[in-house]
């Protein structure tokens, strides 16, 4: 299966970016590169939605934890959401569900306390 990215703006501002397919060593360098002109261009604040992620491997999950440390270092954040299956259960067995405050279900976290 393929990966893809596609951005999608928020209402309240920040970045949505839509993942899709197969996260891992061979894709990542896609999703650091958008997480990266994102930041470049000064957006802070990033919301992940893995809804039709399928496949997650421990390289997608430091390139998350990249892009949330980007986003901080301009003070904001990187949210995860919208999780099925193997990639949801990774990311609550990681830790990183916590780490990255995922919600199943948060369209935006910035509606809620996010930082």
């Amino acid at each position: 299966m393929t990966f893809s990215v596609r951005y999608a703006g928020r209402d309240g501002g920040g970045a949505r970016l839509q993942l899709a397919g197969e996260l891992d060593l061979s894709t990542a360098p896609e999703l650091t590169a958008a997480i990266d002109r994102l930041t470049e261009a000064g957006e802070s604040r990033v919301l992940l939605d893995l809804a039709d992620l399928t496949f997650c491997d421990s390289t997608g999950m430091a390139v998350f934890v990249r892009g949330d440390n980007r986003a901080a270092a301009q003070g904001g954040w990187l949210r995860l959401t919208g999780a099925r299956g193997r990639v949801e259960r990774v990311l609550r067995v990681t830790g990183l569900a916590d780490v990255l405050r995922y919600e199943p279900d948060t369209v935006d976290p910035a509606s809620r306390s996010a930082s």
